[in-house]
């Protein structure tokens, strides 16, 4: 059975969906983290509404309310922007557009645990092909002259 597709293009699809598959995971994450600012202030409700029908005078510290808060709001915000970056650098390796925007896609998500080294150094090895190199060259479609 022939295929009609060269083999380097089979391994950009499928690097590509490594890529969309690791976006869900930072979505995950950013899920992660929302519930974790949301558990911040779920104590910080359920202390004071105590406090205020057993007359407790000691309120839940609101530097601790705000680690909860910031930290969840922060690592959500880096979730999603990683996420959607990778997302991004899935629609540009099926257009065969970017190449360096990819492979700084597949730096950034070095930094994102071994999921992410995975992915990235499987990004480094597959665009460093020069076979590879070539699908992401400009091409003009129209000739001009003769």
């Amino acid at each position: 059975m022939q295929t009609t597709q060269p083999m380097s293009d089979n391994d950009l699809n499928l690097l590509r969906i490594l890529f969309i598959v690791k976006a869900c995971f930072n979505f995950l994450g950013m899920i992660f983290f929302l519930a974790y600012a949301f558990m911040g202030s779920f104590i910080n409700g359920i202390v004071n509404s105590q406090q205020e029908t057993t007359g407790n005078q000691d309120p839940f510290p609101e530097p601790i309310f705000w680690m909860f808060l910031i930290i969840g709001l922060i690592g959500a915000l880096i979730c999603l922007v990683f996420g959607i970056l990778t997302l991004v650098g899935a629609s540009k390796i099926k257009k065969h557009k970017g190449y360096n925007f990819i492979f700084a896609v597949g730096i950034i998500n070095c930094f994102t645990g071994m999921l992410g080294i995975a992915l990235g150094v499987f990004t480094f090895i597959e665009l460093s092909k020069p076979h590879v190199k070539a699908l992401f060259l400009p091409q003009n479609k129209e000739k001009i002259g003769f």
